[in-house]
């Protein structure tokens, strides 16, 4: 073609496993991918499939990684070097028997010599959301800018990750809106706080005491030391900008209420935990998208109110693990607003606190109706605004306080 001068390229949305996958059916090699003339033909379990016991031998059907299922082989027990799969297997299989009918309990045979087309195809899924749970971890992990682990866990259905969601670290501003701007300067401080610390110039008190733990009531701002400070790294004043201090889990919440988030680490009174972050839009165009929403049941709206209600952060698409924080009426963490490298009153950043010593295990939870979170909802749809004289949500938490609808 004449005058072309290069080529286009667009990111290729099949996994891994599929463009192996694909090289060994068509019998072709590609070394980006792991696929050479020596590894053509190797094998390596990715899961099991199916199991049957013949003349007193126990087989099982093998899904080899990189290899269509149409590859699949019945292999003997003695020859698979996979014990965690073989438990998996075994695990899937015992939970699905168990269910029984009708939720009653059956006892699980350890000889069963061949499994109904039923207990198989779920055992196939199982495997297959291990799998996609399993990269969702990674992703995740890849992504984030903390040094804290990001865990996923489900035990209680076949949900496997959210297809339309995607990990950042910060505000993601939509088409003219500025969120990087106000500051210029920073405090001389050679150990903060002094005089003249970044919340004194704003007028108000440090936030944090000597053990970097939360000393300001709700509704008060916090200041941080900014990008332009004359102290480093461990100043006093530096706790949000460092991201989630704590390894969190996404996991499958067992009454209703989609994915939830719980920490794997004890948690005491007063500290910071995550930072709530998403898309930044006009509220004009958030009361277009609050509309939509309300059609499919769920929105992530979140009013940055402190001073006005020009902006609003929409967590939908673009989000960190606050995504998944559910609603309760009695919450073990609550909202702060937050200013560093941005002084802009009308973009505040938002940060979660414990309110209370959270015990490893515990789900993390604040409530969608307190100040500065008058719009925002879960992964489970619960909150809906009452700004927007929705249809009463009922509410889910399951707190004795609890006030009954989330709007």
């Amino acid at each position: 073609m004449e005058g072309w001068r290069g080529a286009w390229y667009v990111p290729c949305l099949a996994s891994l496993e599929t463009l192996q996958e694909l090289c060994r059916k068509e019998n072709l090699t590609c070394k980006s991918i792991g696929i050479t003339n020596r590894s053509l033909k190797s094998y390596e379990v990715e899961y099991l499939c199916d199991y049957k016991v013949e003349e007193g031998k126990a087989y099982y059907l093998v899904k080899w990684k990189g290899w269509p299922e149409s590859s699949n082989t019945w292999e003997p027990r003695k020859h698979l070097n996979c014990p965690l799969l073989v438990q998996n297997f075994i695990r899937d299989r015992n939970e699905y028997l168990s269910r029984g009918r009708e939720g009653k309990a059956m006892k699980v045979r350890n000889h069963i010599k061949t499994l109904k087309p039923a207990i198989a195809d779920y055992i196939v899924k199982k495997a297959k959301q291990r799998i996609a749970l399993q990269r969702w971890k990674e992703e995740l992990n890849r992504k984030k800018n903390h040094k804290a682990m990001i865990l996923v866990e489900n035990t209680v259905d076949l949900e496997g990750p959210p297809l339309d969601f995607y990990y950042i670290n910060e505000y993601k501003p939509a088409p003219g809106i500025n969120v990087l701007n106000g500051i210029t300067t920073g405090c001389e401080c050679a150990d903060c706080p002094a005089e003249k610390c970044c919340p004194k110039e704003a007028g108000f008190i440090l936030a944090y005491n000597k053990r970097k733990k939360l000393k300001i009531q709700p509704g008060l701002p916090i200041y941080e030391c900014n990008s332009y400070c004359r102290c480093g790294p461990d100043c006093l004043n530096r706790i949000v900008q460092k991201g989630t201090p704590y390894s969190l889990c996404i996991f499958r919440t067992n009454n209703g209420r989609g994915w939830g988030v719980k920490t794997l680490q004890k948690i005491k009174t007063n500290s910071f935990v995550m930072e709530y972050v998403g898309e930044v839009i006009t509220s004009e165009e958030a009361e277009r998208r609050g509309q939509l929403y309300d059609n499919q049941g769920n929105t992530y709206l979140f009013d940055l109110d402190y001073d006005s209600d020009e902006f609003t952060v929409d967590a939908a698409r673009y989000g960190n693990v606050s995504h998944f924080v559910n609603h309760s009426c009695d919450p073990n963490l609550q909202v702060f607003n937050v200013f560093i490298d941005n002084l802009d009153l009308r973009l505040p950043r938002i940060a979660l606190f414990s309110t209370r010593t959270i015990k490893a295990g515990e789900e993390l939870t604040f409530d969608y109706q307190m100040k500065g979170s008058i719009d925002l909802t879960s992964d489970s749809a619960e909150g809906l605004s009452p700004s927007r004289k929705r249809i009463r949500t009922v509410c889910k938490c399951g707190a004795v306080c609890c006030r009954g609808y989330l709007n």
